[in-house]
This record gives structure tokens, sequence and C-alpha cells, in this order.
């Protein structure tokens, strides 16, 4: 049961003061998710520990463990809009920057802690395995999709980057899949439906689904074969990345690392197609002029 349905649930048999609590809640999860019990209990009319006790009688471990709850409910229900109105809590550019690299640090952390080597080995070798790999990140995912093929495609021969705003061409992309492929979903809240349901396909045509995502049991994981997780809390109407991205980044060092001869070859004849088409910045003493683009 969510937070909400269970103080709905619990709500008629509340006392007085516990029921002001309640009340805000439904009315406001959205502002009392990252509001202090203190602060909580002030516009509710009642004191900090009636709060917390208000937590616990709910089955919680406390204000902290209940706070968590909600705020991880909020990423899978709340609109644009109202993501929009966690900006009104920032004073000032300071307050905004600090406590957003804050937050990315502390998704790092927790990523970290929870990571299962078992599951990110198993996925090395599942896509070091794969004939071909499908690679598909809608939407905010689609920087985590983009900077993954960018660097599949110099480890890999055969990597498909499945992106487009319909739904009828991801499908037409995803159709040739067959069980000696693997297919890699990328998806934080909320989660991409399309993503969901070509990974659901994916399965179905007896390819290994792997999924990078935030949590367990939820809509992005019923078809995984392999889950990895990475942290990207909420802080504001723009989804936190940085945890992703880094687990990612491993993700290519460690299929890197089993690649080695192929990445060696492969990038010797970038650099030599880089060096003639004048790809990158070379300096004065080189000449700047000719850049790619121009071509």
């Amino acid at each position: 049961m969510s937070t909400i349905k269970l103080i709905e649930s619990k709500y008629e048999e509340m006392s007085k003061g516990h029921k002001a609590i309640a009340k805000y809640i439904l009315e406001s999860y959205d502002e009392a998710a990252y509001m202090t019990a203190a602060r909580l209990g002030e516009i509710t009319g009642v004191s900090e520990s009636t709060v917390v006790r208000f937590t616990m009688e709910l089955g919680f471990d406390g204000y902290p463990h209940f706070q968590r709850m909600l705020k991880e409910e909020l990423k899978t229900t709340l609109t644009s809009v109202q993501r929009l109105n966690y900006t009104e809590r920032f004073e000032n550019d300071e307050q905004a920057v600090l406590s957003i690299m804050q937050a990315d640090m502390d998704n790092l952390k927790e990523t970290i802690n929870e990571i299962s080597v078992d599951a990110f080995s198993n996925a090395v070798q599942t896509i070091l395995g794969a004939k071909k790999i499908y690679l598909m990140g809608l939407r905010s995912s689609s920087p985590l999709s983009s900077f993954m093929h960018f660097y599949m495609t110099v480890l890999f021969d055969d990597v498909v980057h499945i992106h487009s705003s319909s739904a009828n061409e991801v499908f037409e992309q995803i159709l040739p899949i067959t069980e000696n492929d693997v297919m890699i979903g990328i998806s934080f809240p909320r989660y991409s439906q399309r993503t969901i349901n070509s990974m659901d396909y994916a399965k179905k045509k007896g390819a290994k689904v792997i999924v990078i995502t935030d949590k367990d049991n939820t809509a992005m994981t019923k078809s995984a074969d392999i889950k990895l997780f990475a942290k990207s809390s909420m802080a504001s109407f723009v989804d936190s990345l940085a945890a992703p991205l880094s687990l990612i980044n491993a993700l290519l060092v460690s299929l890197g690392m089993h690649r080695r001869d192929h990445i060696h070859s492969s990038f010797e004849a970038l650099e030599q197609l880089w060096s003639e088409y004048r790809v990158y910045e070379v300096g004065k003493d080189r000449g700047t002029e000719g850049n790619i683009t121009d071509i």
C-alpha cells in the first residue's frame, strides 16, 4: 500500500492531532515530503514529537523513514509543473547549486553502497556474449542512452540505438531481436511506457533483458533478467542523472577491459580519420580550419 493510501485507510481512527497532520499531508504531500518534522508540526499546530509518533503509528521506523518513502512515491506521481514548484524552496542561486550538487553526491554514495557486483558482472558477461545489442532510453533518459551508444559502437560491431518519437517506429527497430541478442533498457521516474513495452517484447522474443533504473519491483523491472540500480532522487523538475551516468561509465569501462584489442584497433582507425578530417581542435601551430562540420 502506498503511503498516501495508508494514511487514508487509517484516517478515521486517528486522534485529533494526527488527523491534522494527515489532512495536511493528503492535501499537500508534494510540500510535506520536503519538510522537517518540526516544520510540519508548526504548520499543523502540533508538536514535533506528535509528528514523529504519527509516522511510527503508521508503521514507519520514524520520521526520516516516512519522509524517504513519501519522496520515493512522489517521483512517479508528480507532474512536471508540480516538480517545478520545488524550486521555490531555494532562496537564492547559492542555495540551489549547493543543494542540487549535494543531492547528486548523496545519490552516488547510495548507489555505491547498494550496487550488486554480481549483477554488474553478470551484465558485462551477458553483453559480451550477445550477437547484437539493442539499447534504449527515451525522454529524460535519452542522454544516458546516447552517451552509452557512443562508446558501445567503439566496443562492438552491431549495436542498435532505439530512439524515436513514434511508438510504431520504436517497434520497427526492435522487431528483428532474437534469443541471441540483448536488450538494455534505461528509464527513471517517471518511467517511459514505450521502454517498458519494448523490454516486454524483447523478453517474449527470448532475448536477454538488462535494465538500468532506480529500484526494484516496478514496471521497469518485471521483464528484466539482470537489474542494475542507480539512485536518482528528485531535487527539482530536472532529473538527477549523476549516479546513473556513473554506473553506465563503470559498465563501459568494464566492457572495455574485456575488449581491449578491439578497442585499440578501432581507436587507431578513428584517430586517423579524426586527424585527416580535423574533427578536433589541434591548436594554432597545426591549423584549425577545415572542421568536419564544413565538409
